[in-house]
């Protein structure tokens, strides 16, 4: 074993270790400012930590905290989802987990919150009646704040050489 990862040998007779590849966690929150601008303890309010990557490498790194319950009877494990998410909300583990197996965040994204945002600019009204519509059942003020980020990962493969 190399690294924690089982070893693949190869046809010369020499061994190779982790794979490489990136996975991308992605999560729609909501920032815990309400419109008197005060903020929550809680930062943030997170739905669901989503995992987009190569199955067989996110099995590696998140191991029995992956939910595949979405991308039911694919086969092959080398095959690419954006289907998979993380059974917990924490952010921060699921960045430890990526970082202890040797991945390194690359790229980042986000689409902020529009709390400035009026149902009808044109009259500048807040009233809450004005946010409610079918589509967002009265929950404006929650959707005002919320946001989608992204992170990208990417570890290099590392392979290691044994003469047999």
């Amino acid at each position: 074993m190399v690294n924690g990862t089982t070893p693949n040998v190869e046809t010369n007779g020499s061994f190779s270790g982790e794979t490489g590849g990136f996975i991308t966690l992605g999560y729609r929150g909501t920032f815990a400012f309400g419109r008197d601008g005060q903020a929550d303890v809680k930062f943030r309010k997170l739905h669901r930590i989503l995992v987009c990557g190569r199955v067989q490498l996110c099995r590696e790194i998140f191991g029995d905290t992956l939910n595949e319950s979405r991308d039911p009877d694919r086969e092959g494990a080398e095959r690419y989802t954006s289907r998979l998410y993380l059974k917990h909300q924490c952010l921060e583990k699921a960045c430890d987990n990526l970082a202890e197996k040797g991945f390194k965040l690359v790229a980042t994204c986000s689409s902020g919150a529009n709390g400035l945002a009026t149902p009808n600019p044109a009259q500048g009204s807040n009233a809450p009646s004005d946010y409610m519509n079918p589509r967002n059942s009265g929950d404006y003020e929650e959707q005002r704040w919320a946001h989608y980020t992204e992170y990208v990962f990417y570890r290099e493969p590392q392979f290691f050489h044994m003469n047999i």
